[in-house]
């Protein structure tokens, strides 16, 4: 999908609401509509990147997970622990097709996930 239909882009741009929980760094974290835990947040970038398979720039890749660090510290759940989820095409889950983490806390975790 192109960004000009993405859902998460449509978000970043403020046509679509969202409970925004952070936002900086060229990152937006925000609630997911469908929460899988007491915590469930989506971080993103703010530019389109389709997939894992599409990410050609590993800073991202790191900005990304520290952004998703320090989202957990805010929300309360870095400290008992949370799970960090990317799920990459539609074998892997994948539904929205924007470069996304899925942030879970706020309960223990088991595996395997599913």
């Amino acid at each position: 999908m192109s960004a000009a239909g993405c859902i998460f882009c449509k978000i970043v741009a403020g046509e679509i609401p969202a409970t925004v929980v952070r936002r900086g760094d060229g990152m937006l974290a925000f609630k997911d509509v469908n929460p899988q835990a007491p915590t469930h947040l989506l971080v993103i970038p703010t530019h389109h990147v389709a997939s894992l398979n599409d990410a050609k720039d590993p800073q991202l890749l790191g900005r990304l997970l520290g952004f998703a660090r320090d989202v957990a510290r805010d929300a309360g759940v870095a400290e008992r622990g949370y799970r960090v989820v990317m799920n990459t095409n539609p074998d892997g889950g994948q539904t929205v097709f924007h470069l996304h983490l899925h942030l879970l806390g706020g309960r223990p975790m088991t595996w395997p996930p599913g």
